[in-house]
């Protein structure tokens, strides 16, 4: 019995001691420690750390807007320079990819045959000619026997009608001529524009056809250039609208939307839209002196809809997205924050538009809104965010969709 008692107290005391050292742990947690930063800064709590942040300041200025959309570049103007007349292929006067201009010599179709056809023709307009100064003659004569009845009328009319006859012949031989040279200018083959020859279909010494399906060469005309831009059909009212106030510009910007290629007009919207996809089309005319755009090549394009004037505007950063729509922190005089909603209109690059919901020079949070919640105390740093690379979607920030910048609908 002894022996029970005694290890029943030291367990006892194992047990006092345990108990003991919790309560110090739980004592000594409980107080805090004003030098030890705190995971988030709690409201109402002054113990807690600031929470650094970067922040910016609502503006007001004027702001483009964008609507932006991916484009096909298509040449200006497409001809396949094919052979008017049927011959041998003596000269070909062009390099592959050489610029040539309107009327320059391509190639050359052997004229001999047509030189001839022409010179047949010119002999037949000669031979007629004789024939009717005869005839005239004949007349002439005819009519003055005539009037002292030396002749009967009948012969006189068909003097007349043979004189007629070969009038109309000579006419027939002049068309000729016209045509045999016309013919024979078509074996000079040149360019019928301004533009950038491509393969060769045809070497000299073969024998050429008019009905040929590929021809001699293709030639692209390269300046101006046109960009086809494919949109969201929801953006048609605001397109028309705007059209119908004045020409709407357009920027040509490779795919991502680092370089710009070229400046140029809107010059019509497709008449049609593609009921598979919901969109419709723009066509858009640059010039291309540099030949920076080239047919086929795929562009971003932002065609300038209007200018928003006086508009209240923030670094998309500042915009975050909640259960309840979008919002942004605010800095509040005393260094907290303020989760505000807000309805943005528009997103133009780095800049969202606000339409309401904030006032011009309230600071707002760009860097560091992770690690925020209403009335958390934030220590501000002021400094622009860092710039995204090309032109930022409209989905960003809670804008609408399809634009780089876009009124709301």
């Amino acid at each position: 019995m002894m022996k029970f008692s005694r290890k029943r107290w030291i367990g006892l005391g194992v047990l006092l001691t345990l108990l003991a050292a919790v309560a110090l742990l739980v004592r000594g947690g409980s107080k805090t420690n004003p030098n030890q930063p705190s995971a988030v800064g709690g409201r109402g709590m002054p113990g807690n750390p600031p929470v650094p942040v970067v922040t910016a300041a609502v503006v007001q200025k004027d702001i483009p807007v964008y609507l932006e959309g991916l484009g096909t570049v298509i040449a200006f103007q497409t001809v396949t320079v094919k052979s008017r007349v049927d011959g041998q292929l003596t000269k070909v006067a062009f390099s592959e990819g050489q610029e040539v201009r309107e009327g320059d010599l391509l190639a050359q179709v052997d004229p001999r045959p047509f030189e001839i056809q022409l010179k047949q023709a010119e002999a037949a307009l000669a031979k007629d000619q004789a024939q009717v100064s005869q005839a005239r003659l004949l007349l002439t004569r005819n009519e003055e026997l005539r009037k002292e009845n030396l002749i009967a009328q009948e012969q006189l009319d068909e003097q007349r009608a043979t004189v007629a006859q070969l009038e109309a012949s000579i006419q027939a031989d002049r068309a000729q001529i016209d045509n045999a040279k016309l013919t024979l200018s078509y074996s000079r083959i040149t360019a019928p524009l301004n533009g950038r020859t491509g393969l060769r279909q045809v070497d000299v010494g073969n024998i050429i056809h008019a009905n040929d399906p590929n021809g001699l060469v293709v030639i692209t005309q390269l300046d101006p250039i046109a960009v086809l831009v494919t949109l969201p059909q929801d953006d048609l009212p605001a397109i028309q609208e705007q059209m119908s106030q004045h020409s709407l510009s357009a920027e040509a910007l490779t795919r991502d939307g680092r370089s710009q290629l070229g400046t140029g007009q809107v010059a019509l919207v497709d008449n049609q839209i593609n009921p598979t996809a919901g969109t419709l089309k723009l066509k858009a005319v640059f010039a291309n002196p540099t030949r920076a755009m080239w047919p086929n090549q795929f562009v971003k394009v932002r065609v300038l809809l209007t200018v928003r004037k006086n508009a209240v505007v923030v670094p998309a950063p500042a915009i975050q997205n909640g259960p309840n729509g979008t919002f942004v922190y605010v800095v509040k005089p005393d260094q907290t924050v303020e989760a505000r909603n807000v309805l943005v209109a528009a997103n133009s690059g780095d800049l969202g538009v606000i339409e309401n919901g904030l006032q011009p020079g309230e600071q707002v949070v760009t860097e560091g809104q992770f690690k925020l919640r209403p009335g958390s105390r934030v220590e501000t740093k002021a400094g622009a965010p860092k710039r995204t690379e090309g032109p930022r979607s409209a989905n960003n920030g809670g804008g609408s969709s399809g634009a780089e910048m876009r009124s709301s609908q």
